[in-house]
């Protein structure tokens, strides 16, 4: 027996913004540089991240082992050597 499949028309899409607010002189992506430059995205990998239920706990840990992980004077942050 096989299933038949309904589709439904396309919807449209309806037009709920207001008269007062005007769009017109806007410009698309206009602070998406400076909101790249100032922002700082780590993708952990699937294993790491199920250990942590949210961006908060990932902070914590993190916080936690810069207290115990010596920091080179000067730069903030350790440069790791690639073999």
């Amino acid at each position: 027996m096989s299933k038949e499949i309904h589709s439904r028309p396309p919807r449209q899409a309806e037009d709920t913004l207001r008269r007062e607010y005007d769009f017109s002189g806007g410009v698309r992506g206009k602070h998406a540089a400076c909101y790249a430059a100032e922002t700082n995205v780590v993708v952990l990998d699937p294993d790491v991240a199920a250990a942590f239920p949210n961006s908060v706990s990932v902070n914590e840990a993190l916080r936690a082992l810069l207290k115990v992980v010596p920091r080179h004077p000067g730069t903030g942050t350790r440069s790791r050597r690639r073999a």
